[in-house]
């Protein structure tokens, strides 16, 4: 008889079913199922891991989805109307079947989404060739008819898809999970049967593979939902009758519909789908009627003699020739050309590219051509590591770009292939091992303190599982094994850990092909973009071409750091800069390598001092070993780099492959080297064992180790390879060798990508040592969004003596920008700023400077420019060179845009005098008043900019807060505190903002923030209640509390008590005085230098030091100031920087 599985749901219907596809099709065969559906709801996702597990077990694949049906078009999105949706299970009977399950699929994302992707009557006409339609489960359209006693309308409906579908192509189907309803439903469904001669499928709606997984797939859907177990769920499942059923559960379940459960063998046996992979899809690059393999060996031809002169080396010409041959046999031209072609326009439109990424730099034919631009020879990086005839993949040429501008090259390939050629790639988020627990501890209403606890006992090291966890961490298996709770937490998120939980948008990764991508696989929507259904792995097995398109966010920092020095070395040019600069090696061998891309962590700083490099080959190594696993070889590689004379080589044969690494093995390409010289493997075979080792593929590495060490043979007897005992080696030697790669091949690095990131490094580190303002006005350009990142690149600027200047009308431009030996602030940093006004202030500024608010006001009076904007400037500080103090400003914004428009009304009516020029006063007198305290100024500085400009409210708390026991915050934020540990800080309370939680209590949330850094702030409702008066923003607070450092987000501090930072603290600053230099106290200078003084009031004394007489003079009370940073500067205005000194006492 036979009984086959058609209405299944896979781990791909998102966070609903919970069926592992492989695990899946165990259970079928183990069942003696000879096929199974796929069908999950709305989606694809899962089509092709489903089709190679079924088709590598021999289990008949059958590909469907269940999709959703909108009640009228797919183009009416109205509420209530069109919410309401019915489902429909197709199955792909043909190819035919399938690519018009692929339109239906995208269309109900791209055309139908309303809180699901629908389809519609319409498109069921359009595309119903070659696929069997089932009416689905209580959400089909014939079964909610029946439900809504609207019988007449069910069998409308039924006879409306079989006119569509075709005579057994439309069936009824019938359920049995114990519902009531489903057996009123079903005794109907028989009758329509009867009359309409529909014939009857009897299914399950397989949500889980056994019956003790209920529990498990409840679990799920209060992930889902955001609820609990116990909570009411709409979605909850009523019985536990939806699991893979045996062909005699299903007899059971229908005793007198013995043939609607044979129809699913029947229905089976009729599906038979065939999907092609590794045949290559590629677009068509024009060349202007060229052939293409012409056109590609002139371009590269064109690239060699540009870099290697006119006569190059009869090697390097061997190995492009070798290149270009293997590239055109195994049909890659194009994609070169296509690679190529994209890169070109970047470079012709002033994108930065980067040198190069992956595997791919060690061609050198990219290299020639343009697509990289590290030299393979001069680091002797392997074109068969990137290709060789051997493999059987697609090679992957992955693209950085300046991360402002790499939509523009995404752009110009969809304008290029056409809109429809071209998607993005979906990525799957899954539920990894900390967050599995998390979020089944938070669904099972386990407390939030014993999961925090579990989930933070798991170790953080790549590719962790549950699993391996409890082997590792003998705390977390003494809890499992002591604790039914954490037993059972753990149990059941190792049941649903590496789920995908979710569906998003890949970085990077972008599809074109030669024909609509909806020709070849299904797309879906994310966030407005259209992305492919399938994921990269499953592109490339089906030989489309995908590429990584990826933002560098260091590559725009270099150009925009070049452009800075262009403005006075018109001919620099980072691509030109000596590669073995002594001051940057010098620099990196201190550790002082904050702001260098790949050299920032505490823990590469402390290998840059131990190893002191000199060469970029240091560099690819260094950053090629710090990594889990080879890390362990650090100390080796740094002694043998010191002390040359203890390097020993097991074989004299090992010393021309690994003395650039001083007789450690490091790189993949080493590996495949010596698999070569000591054994007589082709590049080709050695880069295949390779990807064994690395992937521990224990059948083909007993193979290979024979091979390795005495060498192989074939039927006719002809040398394959040598082996390493025939070419001299021992045979103790050969066996010590292959364990030894094989033991490291998985954490050996790919050379050809080290090399690529080495060079962007150097440059980073290059530009720091020689151009540090440009450098880190461009680097903190970049980083506004990261207030950790700000803090720790104003530090280095502090370290360096580079003062980070405040923003000023006059001076400042969009980014941060040098000026002088200092940076100024960017005028981007400022709230309620729009681009278009700061370009409108910044053209308006070279008719001349502005000299006062009125002046500003009028001349940029626009509709960019508004009240927010103004006060945004004035509380920035950004105004400070045009009126004597901020209150003063603002105090008269109304007065002075009153002035202005009504001037600019006059003007519009042409109001003008006999000469033609307007009557608008060219001055305007502002209302005195006195400046505000310097906290507010402050105050106010962090609400337009987010940072203190001029000052910190921290500054007279220094010393307090030096004591060993307070915690720097920037420590923690550098992860130098571990997670859990208790500690002491002092720093301003920023905003209070409460949250009250379903369980009605209510959690505080708020920054702290010391001279140097913020950090967030969790107080939960205990310590609230406990703790509010003190919790108030603005107020200098000591928090004790513990250090929580989830892998899902920047540290954090959870209270546990507030404590008032004691009167006593605000005078532990040293005393200091103000000393400045004057010509003369009856110059003019000094009036102004008294002017100035009198408007920053304070307890600082100032010692006036008379340039005519020498003598040195102390101020009166009423000139002591408050020495702000604004205050120096104006100060220095006058003075000139040298003639003005801040000194403490000592």
């Amino acid at each position: 008889m036979g009984f086959t599985h058609l209405h299944l749901h896979t781990e791909y219907s998102l966070l609903d079913g919970c069926c592992r596809i492989n695990k899946l099709i165990d259970a079928v065969a183990a069942r003696g199922q000879t096929a199974v559906a796929i069908t999950d709801h709305g989606v694809m996702y899962g089509v092709i891991d489903f089709y190679k597990a079924a088709k590598k077990k021999g289990i008949k694949p059958i590909i469907g989805c269940e999709v959703y049906v909108a009640p009228r078009s797919r183009f009416d999105k109205q509420k209530p109307l069109d919410s309401k949706y019915s489902h429909l299970v197709l199955l792909c009977e043909n190819n035919e079947g399938y690519q018009n399950l692929i339109k239906l699929v995208s269309a109900g994302f791209t055309e139908g989404f309303y809180s699901k992707p629908r389809v519609d009557r319409e498109l069921l006409k359009r595309y119903h060739g070659g696929l069997i339609a089932l009416s689905a489960c209580l959400a089909g359209e014939v079964p909610q008819a029946i439900s809504e006693n609207d019988y007449s309308g069910a069998v409308d409906t039924a006879l409306w898809y079989k006119n569509i579908f075709g005579e057994n192509n439309y069936f009824l189907e019938v359920q049995n999970h114990l519902l009531p309803e489903q057996q009123t439903v079903n005794a109907y469904i028989e009758k329509i049967s009867l009359e309409t001669g529909i014939p009857i499928v009897a299914t399950n709606d397989v949500h889980y593979i056994e019956k003790d997984d209920s529990f498990m797939h409840k679990v799920l859907l209060c992930i889902q939902t955001g609820t609990k177990i116990g909570d009411k769920n709409s979605l909850e499942f009523k019985t536990e009758e939806f699991y893979l059923k045996t062909e005699q559960e299903m007899l059971e379940a229908f005793p007198n519909l013995a043939q609607a459960v044979e129809n699913t063998q029947k229905i089976a046996d009729r599906c038979n789908v065939e999907l092609e992979f590794g045949k290559i899809k590629l677009p068509f690059f024009d060349t202007g009627g060229e052939d293409h393999f012409e056109y590609f060996q002139r371009k590269c031809y064109e690239g060699l003699y540009k870099n290697y002169g006119v006569s190059p080396k009869k090697e390097i010409i061997d190995r492009l020739e070798y290149e270009l041959s293997v590239i055109n046999k195994m049909g890659y031209v194009d994609y070169y050309l296509i690679v190529w072609d994209f890169i070109n326009y970047a470079k012709s439109h002033n994108i930065p590219v980067g040198p190069g990424r992956g595997s791919g730099a060690g061609s050198l034919a990219a290299y020639c051509i343009g697509i990289t631009g590290i030299d393979p020879i001069k680091y002797n990086l392997l074109f068969e590591r990137f290709l060789n005839p051997e493999r059987v993949s697609m090679p992957d040429f992955d693209v950085d770009f300046c991360y402002v501008n790499r939509q523009k090259v995404i752009d110009y390939v969809i304008e290029k292939y056409g809109e429809d050629h071209v998607a993005q790639i979906v990525t799957f988020g899954t539920m990894a091992a900390r967050a599995a627990v998390r979020d089944v501890g938070r669904a099972m209403d386990i407390p939030y303190a014993v999961c925090d606890k579990t989930a933070k006992l798991i170790p953080q090291a790549l590719g962790m599982t549950l699993e391996r966890a409890l082997e590792t961490s003998k705390e977390l298996n003494d809890l499992y094994n002591g604790d039914p709770q954490i037993k059972q937490l753990v149990d059941m998120a190792i049941k649903l850990e590496g789920m995908p939980r979710h569906a998003s948008t890949h970085a990077a990764g972008v599809v074109i092909s030669d024909r609509p991508v909806s020709d070849y696989v299904p797309l879906a929507t994310n966030d407005e973009a259209v992305v492919t259904q399938y994921t990269m792995t499953a592109l490339d097995e089906l030989g489309l071409l995908k590429m990584d398109f990826l933002g560098l966010r260091n590559l725009t920092v270099i150009e925009d750091t070049q452009n800075a020095v262009r403005k006075h070395n018109p001919d620099f040019s980072v691509e030109n800069i000596p590669i073995d600069d002594a001051a940057t090696y010098k620099m990196m061998g201190e550790g002082l390598t904050d702001g260098v891309f790949q050299f920032e962590s505490d823990g590469m700083k402390n290998v840059l001092r131990k190893f002191g490099p000199e060469t970029i080959e240091d560099l690819i190594a260094i950053i090629s070993l710090y990594r889990p696993g080879p890390m362990d070889s650090i100390p080796r590689y740094i002694h043998n780099r010191h002390n040359p004379q203890d390097i020993r080589y097991d074989t004299p044969l090992l010393e021309p492959i690994l003395n650039v690494t001083y007789g450690c093995i490091v790189y993949q390409e080493q590996v495949m080297q010596i698999f070569r010289s000591l054994a007589g493997y082709s590049l080709g075979r050695a880069d295949i064992v390779r990807r064994a080792m690395s992937k521990k593929k224990h059948d083909v590495l007993a193979r290979e180790r024979n091979a390795f060490i005495y060498g192989e043979k074939d039927v006719n007897g002809n040398v394959i390879c040598d082996g390493a005992v025939n070419r001299g080696v021992s045979e103790r030697v050969a066996e010590k060798l292959f364990d030894e790669i094989s033991a490291f091949s998985s954490y050996a690095f790919n050379k050809s990508h080290a090399a690529a990131y080495a060079v962007v490094a150097y440059r980073t580190a290059y530009l720091k040592c020689h151009y540090p303002t440009e450098y880190f006005a461009a680097l903190l350009t970049s980083v506004l969004d990261s207030p950790a990142k700000i803090s720790q690149y104003t530090a280095e600027c502090k370290r360096m003596g580079i003062k980070i200047l405040p923003p000023d009308v006059n001076a400042s431009y969009e980014s941060f920008t040098s000026d002088g030996k200092n940076i100024r602030f960017g005028l981007l940093a400022v709230r309620n700023l729009g681009s278009n006004l700061i370009s409108q202030l910044i053209t308006e500024r070279k008719n001349g400077k502005y000299v006062s608010m009125y002046d500003f006001c009028s001349r940029n009076y626009s509709r960019n420019f508004n009240r927010r904007a103004l006060e945004g400037l004035i509380k920035s500080g950004a105004m400070d060179s045009l009126e004597d103090n901020r209150r003063k400003m603002i105090y008269n914004i109304d007065k002075v845009l009153s002035v202005v428009e009504e001037t600019r009304r006059f003007t519009s009516e042409n109001q003008m005098d006999l000469f033609g020029e307007s009557e608008k006063p060219q001055t305007l007198v502002l209302s005195d008043i006195d400046e505000m305290p310097a906290s507010e100024l402050l105050a106010m500085e962090k609400a337009a900019t987010g940072m203190y400009l001029s000052g910190h409210p921290m500054n007279n708390y220094r010393a307090f807060a030096k004591n060993p026991m307070f915690t720097p915050i920037s420590n923690i934020i550098l992860k130098k505190v571990a997670d859990g540990r208790r500690v002491s800080v002092v720093g301003i309370l920023g905003d209070i903002k409460l949250k009250q939680l379903k369980n009605k209590n209510t959690v505080a949330y708020t920054t702290l923030e010391d001279t140097d850094a913020a950090i967030d702030v969790i107080v939960f409702s205990a310590t609230l209640a406990k703790y509010r008066p003190q919790l108030t923003a603005g107020s200098i607070v000591i928090i004790n509390a513990k250090v929580s450092d989830r892998e899902d987000r920047e540290p954090e501090l959870i209270c546990e008590s507030v404590e008032q930072v004691p009167k006593s603290a605000e005078k532990a600053e040293p005393d200091q005085k103000l000393y400045l230099r004057v010509d003369s106290i009856s110059s003019p200078q000094f009036v102004s230098v008294c002017d100035t003084l009198s408007k920053h009031k304070g307890d600082t004394s100032v010692i006036i030091v008379c340039a005519d007489t020498g003598k040195r003079i102390m101020a009166p009370d009423r000139l002591k100031a408050e020495p702000s940073e604004r205050l120096i500067q104006s100060l220095s205005a006058i003075l000139g920087e040298k003639n003005v000194k801040l000194v403490k006492n000592q």
